[in-house]
């Protein structure tokens, strides 16, 4: 039986992350990425179970990877505005580092695999940002609100700027760059929303 190559392995989860983004899931085979790769299909089976297997994993190590960098050197106990603009920060920073994983996190979020991907995945990071609106609330920094209506409020914005720098355009195809002036801009009116 053949050992497991690291290289071979890094280079088909990128490649397979590349080829979700261009062709989608349901497009997407383990054929088509043994020929991306120059490797036989057998050979991706050292690695993977299967499709599945291949895409949960993949998705949930770029899922951990991003929340690592979003909780950097964030303390949930930190005062709202203060914590939120950090928050800003390093989604900002991965995102725009990682165009890709961003993309292939919105493919997952409507698919069969979200539930696979993000609930497994995302407990602690959840239970942490529950956490620091629970606490904002308790200071009366914030009103209290569905944790889905905060969420929609604090980071929705943020995500379709980042959509729209990805995409290079915003409506009606006029050119789009996210820059640091348009982030902190926006990021005042939000904490604006949010705080009493």
């Amino acid at each position: 039986m053949r050992g497991r190559d690291p290289i071979k392995e890094a280079k088909v989860r990128s490649k397979a992350i590349e080829l979700i983004v261009k062709h989608g899931i349901e497009h997407f085979t383990v054929g088509k990425l043994a020929r991306e790769c120059g490797l036989s299909v057998g050979t991706l089976y050292i690695y993977f179970k299967d499709k599945d297997d291949l895409i949960t994993r993949v998705a949930g190590e770029k899922f951990a990877e991003m929340n690592s960098a979003i909780l950097k050197d964030f303390d949930p106990n930190s005062r709202f505005e203060e914590g939120l603009r950090l928050q800003w920060r390093n989604r900002a920073d991965y995102m725009m580092a990682n165009p890709q994983v961003f993309l292939l996190f919105d493919l997952l979020r409507s698919s069969s695999y979200q539930s696979c991907v993000f609930a497994v995945n995302g407990i602690g990071f959840r239970e942490t940002m529950q956490r620091f609106k629970q606490i904002a609330v308790n200071r009366g920094e914030i009103d209290p609100m569905p944790f889905e209506t905060y969420w929609s409020v604090a980071f929705g914005p943020l995500y379709n700027l980042l959509r729209f720098h990805n995409e290079g355009k915003s409506f009606g195809d006029r050119p789009f760059v996210l820059t640091e002036e348009i982030l902190w801009s926006t990021f005042d009116k939000v904490i604006k929303a949010l705080k009493k």
